[in-house]
Formats: structure tokens, sequence, C-alpha cells
């Protein structure tokens, strides 16, 4: 229940000098019939409520209170029942919500529209609220945006800070699986349709001359490999790809650095961590280093590759030790778009910030990998002409380009970005798009708690937060933007 923004002039009640706010309840967690009823009804009239237009899953009903204290409950398909998101009591009528209504504005907007389990397809998204709004003194409509204490937030840093100081990377280890690791002197082609065929994006690098991991295969490296053979006169051929080894490569790629920066460094050393390492350590190691995740090494008379350790793997042992105590990291609880998190597209008249990189599907591929390489992103958001969201390019879709040999076929700025994104989805989906855990998104107005949540799951790097309903891209939330945010 919350004050309607958008209704008629408040109405005098029965009571002379009494003024009668529309007040807006809603039941966002679907059902056939559902009716209203509470102690402004002396809870002996149920009120019908109408689904909302677009959302079916969702019934409203308006009524005009009094300002004070009310409680109120629903009545679905024959039951009765509360919204535990919303505040309640137990009283003489069972388990009611509760509200306390002025002849103020109310500063805490709405939540709406939950949709039921299952009901959602890979482009959905939890759509808990279609909008935050309070009524300005002049009628017209505001988001709020709840404010949260440097209290809370201090709070909550030295909580998990706490954790992951005691908690070791061998907490990262599964029960079972396996690391794929190839040899520096496998030939890139090789290792191109390897990363493909077993349906991976990176790989630890093994030198059998110092009997040790040296270096990580990621995508990076062949987005810079194809743009290489992209380029007028590069040494590198797509024949030579057949002999050409990761070694000489990763020699070609420190050159190629050293004549972008102008310094004459050597190669930089491989950032990893030991099985007793903190998760704290882990995690900063990732984040300096600028990489998606790092070898845990056990040390020994013969160096033993463990496990690659990355954001998501710590993130999902946050989630899963503070599952239960959420409310001890009350930041947790604040919507991300009260908290400086990620990155957004900026608002008319804001001059600060970076400005989000996005694309069209008919873009050329290699303005994709450009960007990726000079925004220095993981992920671009491919949008249509409304910038609403139709699918994501990551640098791991390069991979794709190994299925029948693609990159020998191809030339980046010939191929569209759809086109691309096609060569790696089933071909059954009908515009090639929204496979699998490709596009991950979030609302502005989710819970910092449920966007860390997602973003431990397997294989999800990032979300994508989109206006509802019409899914227009408002910004992006990274893995790496989480940990800085809580390491302040």
């Amino acid at each position: 229940m919350y004050p309607s923004g958008s209704d008629s002039v408040p109405e005098t009640s029965g009571v002379a000098g009494t003024v009668a706010i529309p007040t807006r309840f809603v039941w966002p967690y679907g059902g056939r019939r559902v009716f209203l009823s509470g102690s402004f009804t002396r809870w002996s009239e149920h009120v019908p409520m109408s689904p909302m237009e677009g959302c079916p899953t969702v019934f409203q009903a308006i009524c005009s209170l009094t300002p004070g204290y009310h409680q109120y409950k629903f009545y679905v398909d024959g039951e009765w029942r509360h919204d535990e998101n919303q505040p309640f009591v137990t009283g003489n009528y069972g388990t009611v919500n509760t509200v306390l209504l002025t002849s103020e504005p109310d500063p805490n907007p709405a939540i709406f529209c939950l949709e039921t389990p299952g009901s959602r397809s890979n482009m959905d998204v939890d759509n808990e609220t279609f909008y935050r709004v309070v009524t300005l003194s002049d009628g017209t409509l505001q988001e709020a945006v709840p404010r949260f204490s440097e209290t809370d937030l201090e709070v909550s840093r030295h909580r998990i800070s706490a954790f992951l100081s005691t908690h070791e990377a061998f907490e990262l280890l599964p029960e079972s699986g396996k690391i794929i690791t190839l040899d520096v002197d496998v030939p890139v082609k090789q290792a191109f349709h390897i990363l493909y065929e077993q349906g991976i994006s990176m790989a630890p690098l093994w030198d059998f001359c110092k009997g040790q991991v040296v270096s990580v295969l990621t995508p990076l490296d062949f987005i810079l490999i194809l743009r290489e053979l992209g380029k007028r006169g590069s040494s590198l051929t797509e024949e030579e790809l057949e002999t050409h080894t990761i070694s000489a490569w990763k020699e070609v790629k420190l050159l190629l650095n050293q004549h972008v920066d102008g310094h004459g460094r050597g190669p930089r050393r491989l950032a990893h961590a030991g099985p007793f390492d903190s998760l704290k350590d882990v995690a900063l190691k990732i984040l300096q280093n600028k990489v998606s995740s790092i070898p845990i090494i056990q040390h020994g008379s013969f160096p033993e590759l463990l496990h690659l350790a990355s954001l998501s793997g710590i993130l999902k042992c946050i989630c899963r030790h503070f599952r239960y105590s959420s409310s001890s990291l009350p930041i947790l609880q604040h919507p991300v778009c009260s908290i400086p998190l990620g990155t957004w597209v900026p608002r008319i008249g804001e001059s600060n910030g970076r400005p989000l990189a996005m694309l069209r599907p008919n873009a050329s591929l290699n303005s994709a990998l450009s960007l990726l390489v000079q925004a220095q992103v993981s992920s671009i958001p491919i949008v249509d002409e409304n910038d609403s969201l139709l699918d994501i390019y990551s640098r791991s879709d390069i991979t794709a380009l190994a299925k029948d040999r693609a990159y020998a076929q191809i030339h980046l700025d010939e191929m569209s970005i759809h086109q691309a994104l096609q060569l790696g989805q089933d071909a059954s989906s009908p515009y090639g798009f929204f496979n699998g855990q490709r596009c991950q998104m979030c609302l502005r107005s989710d819970p910092l708690h449920k966007v860390m949540e997602r973003l431990a799951n397997p294989g999800v790097r990032r979300l994508v937060i989109v206006e509802a309903g019409s899914k227009r891209v408002e910004g992006i939330i990274s893995l790496s933007d989480v940990f800085r945010f809580l390491f302040g």
C-alpha cells in the first residue's frame, strides 16, 4: 500500500475537516481473484482488486483513507494473505499489513510487480519495482532515492572484510572438477579451437621447460590477434596460426604494448595466489591486476595448479556466509541506485562520470572489438534504436569465431555484431539472442544483496541495469564494481 501520486485531488471524508487520501494497495504475487479488506472497511467489506495493465500478476485497488494508522490484508483465491515485503504485525485479525498515513506525501515510495517464479524468460528481470515516486507540491512526480548512512556502509564493509580476512582460498576449491591447461608451445589456432570446444574463455599456460604456470590465455589475446590479422601489412597471416605458438604471440603482444606506451618493460609477472592466502588477498590481487581470475597454485617440489579463482566464487562465499544474517550488513538492503556503484548512462545535464559504451546490432564486429580494447571493458550492451537491451557482446564471445574456422572467412569490418553473435547461438532462436545466461539484468531499485546473489552465479560477470517494461539500458554493474565498493 502506498499513496497514489497520479490520482485525483484528495476528497473530504464524512468527518468535517478530515482529508481523505487516495491510497493505492498492491498485491504483486498473482492469483485469480484478489480482494482487499482492512480496518478502513471495518473488516466487513471486500474491495475487489484489478490486474494492472501489462502485468497480470499484479493486482491493485485504490481506496480513500483518512490520515492515521490502518491495518489490512488480502483475500486471494479463498485464502487470507499478507504481503511479507511490507510492514506487518500480529493482532486480533491474525497477521496483517500496516500503514501510517500522514497528510504529507509518503517518503517511502511504492514497490510494485513481483513476477511469479518460473514465469520469466532469459531476457526478463525481476520486476520488483515499476517505479519509485513521490508527489511534489506542484503535483509532478519525481523519483525518490533513499539515502544510506555512512555508518551502515562502514559496518557492512568491516564485517565483510573481517570474513574475507579469516577465510582461505581453499574454500574456493570445488569438490570435483577439471582445469584445462595449455602448453605455451601449442599453436594459437589450436588453442583457439580448444577453448571454443571446451566452452571456456581462458586457460592457464604451462611452460614445460620452467615446470610452472607462466601466464593465462584470455579472450583479449584472441581479440588482439584477430585485429592484427585484420591490419594491412601485418606480420601474422591466417596460415601462420597453424604454427605460430602461444609463446610467440605473447612475445609479439609484449612488443606491441611497449610500442603503445613507450616503456621498455619486461613481461608482467603472473598474478597468482596460494591455497592458504585469505579470500581478501585473492580478491585484491584480481582487482589490482585487472584480470578476471588468477591461478591458485600449491607450491612444493612440483607446483600444482589447484583452481582458477574468480571474484564470482569469492562473492558466492560472501552470500553463503551472510545468507541468514543479512541484517548484519545494512548496506545490502539499499537499492543500487542509491549507492555509488557501477557505470550509469549520464542523465540530461550531468557532466560527471564516463559514458556507457553501447552499440547497435548492425555495427561491425571490428567496432565492437576496438571498443572492448580502447574502453577497457569486458562487455558492451547491444541495443535497438530506443536503447532497449537486445543482447550483450563480451570478450569471451570471440571464441565463437573458431566455429567452422569462421575467423579465416570473414573481414571484421564486414561482419555485424548480430552475425557474430549468431555463430555461437542456437539456430532456432528467432533473432539469435537471448540464450543461456547471456543477458543478466537488474533494476535500479533492486537491493544490493539481490545484485550480489545474481553476480555470484557461475558465468555471470555483470548485470545490465534496465528500465522495467521497456528494458532501456540505464547502466551496468560488474563483479569488480561490487568489490571495489565493498572494499572502499
